[in-house]
């Protein structure tokens, strides 16, 4: 064998090398554009070839209680149905909405509905008045005074306007010197009024309600707004429960070291951005000269951002030990939070965060 014949092998050798290489890189390609695709279009797709459905089968089971508030209308309902896991997705009960031979009206109050109904099913017990519980009002843990407002309107049939100025006049509910304002003294519970409830009365049994579970744990009245404060940033910031001791950890370990908080939930409430559902503030939000932004202004909050629960009330009276200074959410469907003592390993727990997001865009990131 000549050496131009060795050679010319070498290169044809090399050219076949090089042709697998790019056909394996093109399926490899082939196979991530796929991927992508198919994690945004797969559900659909996956319908319209009627492998899967949107929509549950059945009556459902179990017991859920939805409300629905003044103002709403069909497609945040749905949403409300697809978040209590009451139908399978908002698409399937809003598509059923727009079916129907007249407009569906909904009375605002609190519903008894099941757990994974078809969408049918869902829409005939909102439509059943049986399933509305008259006088009730189900406030969950974290919302705001406006938005217990409209539950408690809803839920007890007590004018809206009327609980408004019920809470102008904090000086009514017997808190503590220098409280001005009834956010996060609203304790959040479920609650049975008379039909003749008035708007005063049903905010003093809320009030009251609060001020007896701080009596409750001990918190002394000069303490109490300062623990709600803390308390309601931990159950906007804490994901899950069993989170809520380590993020009212990293509220003293912050405010020890003389450090910004730099919680994002009270730049969003100073700029009025807490209710939009993303994890992410904007620039606008962050650097708002507000006395809620913990971005700008050393220390707690001016007062409280939200109504806390026992859970983070409790959480910020017996923090663990611990150093951790930084804590992000890595998984939004879960809550799961990474909780580090330096940037760098909170740096890493953001790109974790980035990734979940680039995996899943479409649930709040």
């Amino acid at each position: 064998m000549n050496a131009r014949t060795r050679d010319d092998r070498r290169r044809t050798g090399r050219r076949v090398l090089i042709s697998l290489l790019v056909t394996l890189l093109l399926l490899g390609g082939l196979a991530g554009a796929g991927a992508y695709l198919w994690s945004h279009y797969g559900d659909g797709i996956s319908q319209a070839l009627g492998w899967t459905t949107n929509d549950y089968e059945g009556e459902g089971s179990g017991e859920v209680v939805v409300v629905i508030t003044e103002g709403e209308i069909g497609e945040d309902i749905a949403a409300s149905l697809e978040e209590a896991d009451v139908v399978k997705t908002a698409d399937a009960f809003y598509s059923l909405l727009l079916e129907q031979p007249d407009e569906v009206a909904f009375l605002p109050g609190s519903y008894k509905v099941k757990s994974q109904m078809s969408a049918q099913a869902a829409l005939d017990a909102l439509q059943n008045p049986d399933n509305r519980m008259a006088f009730t009002a189900i406030i969950p843990e974290g919302k705001t005074v406006e938005q217990t407002l409209e539950l408690v309107a809803a839920g007890a049939s007590i004018p809206i306007e009327e609980l408004q100025a019920a809470t102008e006049d904090v000086a009514a509910y017997g808190l503590p010197e220098g409280v001005d304002s009834l956010e996060g003294w609203l304790f959040p519970a479920t609650y049975e009024f008379e039909e003749d409830t008035t708007g005063a009365e049903a905010i003093a049994e809320l009030v009251s309600t609060q001020i007896q579970v701080l009596d409750e744990m001990g918190v002394a009245p000069e303490s109490r707004e300062a623990v709600l404060t803390k308390a309601s940033i931990v159950q906007r910031e804490g994901g899950r429960i069993e989170d809520f001791p380590k993020v009212a950890r990293v509220i003293e370990n912050r405010l020890a070291q003389d450090m910004l908080l730099q919680m994002d939930s009270t730049a969003q409430y100073g700029y009025g951005q807490h209710a939009d559902g993303s994890v992410w503030s904007t620039d606008e939000a962050l650097a708002d000269d507000n006395p809620w932004n913990t971005y700008v202004h050393k220390g707690l909050p001016k007062g409280p951002i939200a109504n806390p629960g026992r859970d983070a009330i409790s959480a910020v009276l017996s923090p663990p030990t611990g150093d951790w200074i930084y804590f992000v959410a890595v998984n939004l469907e879960t809550g799961e939070s990474v909780f580090s003592t330096t940037q760098e390993e909170h740096e890493s727990a953001i790109g974790q965060l980035n990734e979940w997001c680039a995996a899943n865009p479409d649930q709040g990131c």
